[in-house]
């Protein structure tokens, strides 16, 4: 694992969270909620891709 998934994730988070801000402020709190949301399935898929690995590298060590 490498720290480019942590830095990967951080600047989804600042991204999603600036753009929500803005959105609220415009008055758009739904479209705010819609995309605080898909930027949790963002950096989820991002973490199950990661997790995917260790775990083929789990089977691959012990021989399952």
């Amino acid at each position: 694992m490498d720290i480019s998934l942590i830095l990967k994730a951080a600047g989804v988070g600042l991204i999603v969270s600036v753009l929500c801000q803005i959105l609220t402020k415009a008055g758009r709190e739904e479209q705010a909620m819609l995309l605080s949301a898909a930027g949790v399935v963002i950096v989820l898929l991002m973490v199950v891709k990661e997790l995917g690995g260790l775990i083929s590298t789990i089977r691959s060590i012990f021989g399952l």
